[in-house]
């Protein structure tokens, strides 16, 4: 990302306001880049890391994956970064050619879809809870295996679920936990991990922790 000086100012102000915390370097990053896109602080306690998330899909970006999205406001959201840096193919779930099914929408239709065809692929779902619920459905049938999922889709009925399930799937994950999410917070995710990538291997850095 190609910062200025209120960038800066803005982000000295996050910094600020947040004080100590308990984030690795790398994780603190991904969460100011959310707050400095929603100034909503309350991400601080929202968002989510597994185990090695980062440095799953850092390794991910740099190998090339393939990156599925749930809407075009995700793609259009992380295309521009992803094509100066690793230039990974990015597909949505919602511009995916399927059968017509009357049990489940088009977007979890078509991460379906995606799914099968990018078993290992790095999966953002900022929007559609039906998706994130589909793709957990295929992670727990071993369909597939992920390099890493995003989730932050905002819901009111079973997203707790669905999240729950996620942190359970032992898949490397970047979560939202509660009812707050958006395809901005998921795009903010991508494009934090990007840069973090992009200096541990694309500038042959020393590595994500």
């Amino acid at each position: 990302m190609e910062w200025h000086i209120t960038d800066a100012q803005s982000l000295r102000i996050i910094d600020r306001e947040i004080g100590d915390h308990a984030f690795s370097p790398s994780e603190y990053e991904i969460v100011r880049r959310v707050i400095y896109a929603t100034a909503d602080f309350e991400y601080k306690s929202l968002i989510r890391f597994s185990e090695q998330a980062l440095q799953a899909g850092a390794a991910a970006l740099a190998a090339r994956s393939t990156i599925v999205v749930d809407v075009p406001m995700v793609q259009v959201g992380i295309t521009p970064i992803i094509q100066n840096t690793f230039s990974n193919p990015v597909y949505c779930s919602m511009e995916t050619l399927t059968r017509p099914q009357k049990q489940k929408t088009r977007a979890a239709w078509g991460i379906e879809t995606l799914a099968r065809r990018y078993p290992e692929g790095i999966f953002v779902i900022g929007q559609a809870q039906t998706a994130l619920t589909a793709l957990v459905d295929l992670i727990e049938a071993e369909e597939i295996r992920p390099a890493l999922v995003i989730g932050t889709p905002a819901g009111f009925v079973g997203m707790d679920v669905a999240v729950a399930r996620l942190k359970e799937s032992l898949i490397p994950n970047i979560r939202v936990e509660g009812r707050k999410g958006s395809a901005v917070v998921a795009a903010s995710i991508v494009n934090g991990l990007v840069d973090l990538a992009w200096q541990a291997y694309g500038k042959e850095g020393d590595g994500i922790g």
